[in-house]
């Protein structure tokens, strides 16, 4: 079997859009919503599936998904921070996976070598595989399975962050000579990435 059907992506995408003010993951670039641009990157990086967690109320984006090969995993209470969607998106991922690359749903223009560069470190490198940008280290991250029982019990809203900080030996950087992808928070960033030159 290919290496890369035991990985899943789980897309984050639970969030309140509180900053934006409407619902950010379904607003319109170059014709598609925010979350679809995301999840096609992501399965046409060499990703087969991926788990979207979504908010209580999934409808919509399971609309704006319609098509791709991808699951709905929903965190009743997105409230109560990132860590609880990575959490319900590592509780549902089939039981035969090996490494979950964990993506922000609201980053639609990650760059196109960003993932399979982090798939072909996880081959020979340390459990945890992420990108370091001009301006720092980024998302998306690559976890492999022996991770997962510590993402299980992480809480609030830092996401993954504590986790690859406790132990740097156990972290593989990739560096990439472009800034950090954008993502979707405010209606300012919305109009920076419409007004932008983002290859598709």
């Amino acid at each position: 079997m290919n290496e890369t059907h035991l990985i899943t992506a789980i897309v984050l995408a639970a969030g309140l859009s509180r900053r934006m003010g409407r619902a950010k993951l379904l607003l319109p670039l170059e014709g598609r919503p925010v979350i679809r641009i995301t999840v096609e990157r992501v399965l046409a990086s060499g990703i087969p599936r991926a788990v979207v967690v979504t908010g209580p109320e999934p409808r919509k984006l399971e609309e704006a998904l319609a098509g791709l090969t991808v699951s709905f995993a929903v965190n009743p209470s997105p409230e109560s921070g990132q860590a609880s969607s990575i959490r319900i998106g590592i509780e549902a991922l089939p039981r035969e996976t090996e490494a979950a690359l964990i993506v922000l749903g609201d980053q639609p223009f990650l760059p196109p070598d960003v993932i399979p560069s982090l798939l072909a470190a996880r081959r020979s490198a340390t459990p945890i595989v992420a990108p370091r940008y001009q301006d720092g280290r980024g998302n998306p991250v690559l976890f492999g399975s022996e991770m997962f029982p510590e993402l299980l019990g992480l809480a609030g809203d830092q996401g993954a962050r504590s986790i690859i900080a406790r132990d740097p030996s156990r972290v593989t950087l990739i560096d990439f000579d472009v800034p950090m992808p954008a993502d979707v928070d405010t209606p300012e960033d919305y109009g920076r990435l419409r007004s932008s030159d983002n290859p598709v």
